[in-house]
């Protein structure tokens, strides 16, 4: 028997989906939706890309640089607009 989604409505009145596992228990919980109709998105969106996804192990120390190295250019490209701004804005002044 394989896994199956189990749609609720919760006591706000959204709706919030269950992925649960052949022993029935819970492996996944969706976002709260307004409808029905988007939670059941949610689900063929799940079912869609989930049978070929990429596994991104956050825990491994490479991740970790790998990560640390992305947020320094961030950081770089950041001030540098920053810089960019500060001088066009310094640049319209003195006009």
């Amino acid at each position: 028997m394989p896994g199956k989604f189990v749609v609720k409505k919760g006591s706000t009145g959204k709706f919030r989906f269950n992925l649960l596992s052949t022993n029935g228990q819970i492996v996944a919980t969706s976002e709260a939706y307004n409808s029905k109709a988007s939670a059941m998105g949610g689900i063929r969106s799940v079912k869609s890309l989930a049978a070929d996804a990429a596994i991104e192990d956050q825990t491994t120390k490479e991740w970790a640089a790998g990560e640390d190295a992305r947020k320094a250019v961030a950081a770089a490209k950041k001030a540098k607009a920053a810089t960019k701004k500060k001088a066009a804005t310094k640049k319209a002044a003195s006009s």
